[in-house]
């Protein structure tokens, strides 16, 4: 069916009666049967061409009227990560006397998320709902929104198909993958450095009440790549394998910033690509933003996200959702924070120039280091980025 003919058709079912095949049959029928009456004066051909006719109206009445007194209510969507199924519920009331019979749904999702999700309706009671239900693979992040369904019949003759969209708001919420991550000396090390400032300031009076927040968190097995230094021998001994001591590497009162450089425009470097926008690399910095806040809760260290748009985001909630939301060169409403150190995410290495001291930054470039300032990670797109967090 060409393109034109499609927009005919729905045009007709929107706004009026489309016929169906069996329709046109019908129609075209009783319209010969009326000829050959007005040309022969045959009473028996008035008769059938009268029915036809009959049959006709009545159908086309009866359709517009199957999808009246209907009402449809989107029920939440629960948030879900990239990768896993959308549960999708809709509950579809009739408010009218009359059982409604054969309809067909139509859900318009948006295009990023997949196409319409169509079925078949047989029957919905009279005074009476109907719950509708299916499951959206996602394959991306985001937050997506999207208003119309759809319903169409051609109850009860299937001569004529009447079609009515109705409003029901979706909104579907998508977080980024959290990686998990057995360590991270990115944050580790963060942790470890004191920030100058607050290390000028610590006296010899205080100092010692500064080394006794680095004391033994927990115990836990050893991970290959694990300070020697850190084994609890009796505790090894004990359990029959090597036991490693964790450590409240952070210093009182000190807390993580995790910034994501969303207001850049992630420019494709390599010379290959014709794509403006690096979108595999600015999805990896999400998932590492999300990665690393999780993991830094997993250690009990006070952690806050910023974005351009939302600005310092605290709650983990708040954060998976305004990750979900967050895309490149959007315009930045909040200033980034630079009185603490920071963890840096970007794809422009001459961005590190206004961190403040004590900094991190992870990096989706091509290594300059000539161009960078402060210590930090060139990020490898083509690689795993749970190894490359892993990696010192």
């Amino acid at each position: 069916m060409s393109s034109s003919t499609q927009r005919l058709t729905t045009w007709l079912e929107n706004h009026w009666l489309n016929p169906a095949y069996s329709g046109w049959v019908l129609g075209g029928l009783s319209l010969f049967f009326f000829i050959a009456a007005t040309n022969t004066l045959s009473g028996w051909l008035y008769v059938l061409s009268g029915a036809g006719m009959a049959i006709v109206l009545v159908s086309g009445y009866l359709s517009r009227q199957s999808l009246k007194g209907l009402k449809i209510t989107r029920l939440a969507i629960d948030p879900v990560s990239a990768g896993d199924r959308l549960s999708v519920s809709l509950q579809i009331e009739n408010q009218t006397p009359d059982a409604k019979v054969l309809l067909q749904i139509v859900d318009q999702l948006p295009l990023i998320l997949g196409k319409p999700v169509e079925d078949a309706i047989g029957l919905i009671p009279a005074q009476d709902y109907l719950e509708w239900s299916y499951s959206q693979s996602t394959q991306r992040r985001g937050i997506y929104r999207w208003e119309t369904i759809t319903l169409r019949t051609a109850s009860p003759f299937g001569l004529f198909w009447y079609r009515q969209s109705f409003s029901a708001p979706g909104k579907a919420i998508v977080y980024p993958t959290v990686l998990s991550l057995n360590r991270c000396p990115l944050i580790d090390d963060l942790g470890k450095t004191q920030h100058p400032k607050v290390d000028n300031e610590v006296s010899a009076f205080n100092r010692p009440q500064q080394m006794v927040t680095e004391i033994t968190r927990t115990l836990r097995p050893y991970r290959w790549g694990d300070p020697m230094r850190f084994i609890h021998w009796r505790t090894s001994a004990r359990y029959g394998e090597l036991r490693v001591r964790e450590l409240e590497v952070f210093q009182g009162g000190q807390s993580l910033l995790i910034a994501l450089d969303s207001q850049g425009t992630w420019v494709d470097p390599s010379p290959q690509s014709d794509s403006p926008y690096l979108v595999q690399a600015f999805e990896q910095a999400v998932t590492a933003a999300a990665s690393l806040y999780f993991y830094a809760q997993h250690l009990n260290i006070p952690v806050r996200v910023w974005t351009a748009d939302q600005g310092v985001i605290t709650g983990k909630y708040a954060v998976l959702e305004a990750l979900a939301a967050t895309q490149p060169g959007e315009p930045q409403h909040h200033p980034l924070p630079l009185e603490d150190p920071i963890l840096w995410l970007s794809q422009n290495p001459t961005s590190t120039h206004t961190l403040p001291e004590g900094s991190r930054w992870l990096l989706w470039s091509e290594p300059k280091l000539e161009l960078t300032r402060g210590m930090g990670k060139y990020i490898n797109v083509q690689e795993s980025l749970a190894v490359q967090l892993n990696q010192p």
